[in-house]
């Protein structure tokens, strides 16, 4: 684990979640084609509420008018990608245990508590979005958790197999990394 992971998982600066957030929150808004709301000023947990309504929103808008779901997950997944990887790149990622240690701090500032291990086993629960949510919502919002994950990892695939929004005590899902130079480094 790189030092500066290590440091992540016990503070992160207030500054770095605003802008973490906003930056995911604009990448979101690109994705389904809008643009996002004014952030200036807002606190980090205003921030998020304003995320959670914006994506719930937006999401449940498109299923509705019948747009192309699996486009608009594409490009959802292309974004979040993007961030990964810058992280992993500037984190200095190397193992499956790298990119859960990561993955946990970035959903902490989420106010999502995740559970990876490195053999891409994954527990989320309590999670701040089930309150927005529906299950379809959560359908489609997910290709962002799976286009982090991927990105963080250098690509690979997120299957879920319970949700909140769906019922569940906890949301369940295996990540199954792409990149065998990850899975040697364990």
């Amino acid at each position: 684990m790189s030092l500066l992971l290590g440091i992540l998982g016990i503070y992160v600066p207030p500054t770095l979640k605003r802008r973490n957030l906003a930056e995911l929150f604009a990448c979101t808004a690109s994705a389904f084609g809008v643009e996002h709301p004014p952030l200036a000023g807002l606190t980090h947990t205003q921030i998020l509420r304003e995320y959670a309504m914006f994506t719930s929103r937006e999401a449940e808008k498109a299923v509705a008018s019948g747009e192309d779901i699996d486009y608009i997950k594409e490009r959802l997944h292309a974004n979040a990608y993007q961030l990964g990887s810058r992280l992993r790149r500037i984190v200095n990622i190397r193992t499956m245990a790298d990119v859960m240690a990561m993955a946990r701090v970035l959903y902490k500032v989420l106010d999502i508590d995740f559970r990876g291990s490195p053999d891409g086993a994954i527990e989320i629960g309590p999670c701040y979005f089930s309150k927005f949510y529906s299950g379809e919502v959560c359908h489609v919002m997910s290709a962002v958790d799976e286009g982090v994950l991927a990105g963080l990892s250098g690509g690979g695939w997120l299957l879920f197999s319970q949700r909140i929004t769906e019922g569940s005590k906890c949301c369940r899902a295996a990540f199954v990394s792409g990149r065998e130079v990850l899975c040697q480094g364990q």
